[in-house]
């Protein structure tokens, strides 16, 4: 799978400051520096239909090899003054490879199913023809820091548990069993970027693989199960089969269950 690592660099902003002297011996010092500037990534909320059209028409200048990733991503790199600098390319037609069923079909899923229970996680994705061949153009989040396993980021902030846990409950129900460090991202305000479910949406009914929240997000939940058939088959019924849209139902069964014993054993703390 594609590795983010490389691809989001994070880039520090700095400052220069510099010292002017004046005559009088007393008044002169170093002026102390500024705080580095802090960079927002989740730049796309309120125009996805506007960033969707971009990526669907613009003209691709170049495509760069991403040399981390089993798929063989590509970078494509739009023209100058633009709306989007950069996409990530993924041209994998729905089979099996290494064991693993995979699709860009699936990258395009994640992103409707995103947009559908008001996440703001995964990054815009659409589909495209390049070179008479279909895959998921994505949106490529500028000024992103990795996840790094060793030194994993932590956060005083109550939100960053609660979107933590938002992953997880969104992987259960995708059932995305490649979360990595390599395809998890975050910002200076942490926001956590979630990229990469090629490998997700199978027809699998049971929940197991991805990571169990330690505390269940009440209003996502609430959402989830608020969904009708006709809706899940509004959103994502292009992208997905019969039968990967019935795992996913089923799938949403499965956390339930697991809902009501977590509730069991634990009351409302089980709930953010």
């Amino acid at each position: 799978m594609l590795t983010r690592a490389i691809r989001f660099g994070f880039v520090s902003l700095s400052l220069a400051f510099v010292v002017f002297s004046v005559p009088t011996a007393a008044l002169q010092g170093t002026q102390p520096a500024a705080p580095a500037a802090t960079a927002c990534s989740l730049t796309w909320v309120g125009q996805e239909e506007a960033i969707e059209a971009f990526m669907s028409t613009a003209t691709v200048t170049k495509l760069e090899d991403v040399p981390i990733g089993v798929t063989k991503p590509q970078r494509a790199v739009f023209e100058p003054g633009g709306l989007v600098r950069r996409a990530a390319w993924k041209p994998l037609a729905p089979s099996y490879r290494r064991g693993f069923r995979e699709s860009y079909k699936a990258e395009i899923a994640a992103y409707k199913l995103d947009r559908l229970l008001e996440l703001n996680m995964v990054p815009p994705v659409i589909e495209r023809k390049m070179s008479r061949i279909n895959g998921a153009m994505i949106y490529w989040i500028e000024n992103t820091k990795p996840w790094d396993v060793k030194n994993p980021p932590t956060s005083s902030d109550p939100e960053w548990s609660r979107r933590v846990g938002r992953m997880r409950l969104f992987d259960q129900l995708v059932l995305n069993i490649d979360r990595n460090a390599g395809n998890l991202l975050y910002d200076d305000d942490w926001h956590l970027f979630l990229i990469d479910h090629s490998r997700a949406f199978t027809e699998r009914k049971d929940i197991k693989g991805p990571a169990v929240p330690a505390r269940i997000d009440r209003e996502l939940w609430n959402r989830i199960e608020a969904l009708t058939p006709e809706q899940w088959q509004a959103a994502l019924g292009e992208w997905l089969s019969k039968g990967e849209l019935t795992a996913l139902l089923a799938r949403r069964d499965r956390i339930r269950d697991q809902i009501k014993a977590m509730v069991a054993a634990r009351g409302d703390s089980a709930f953010f």
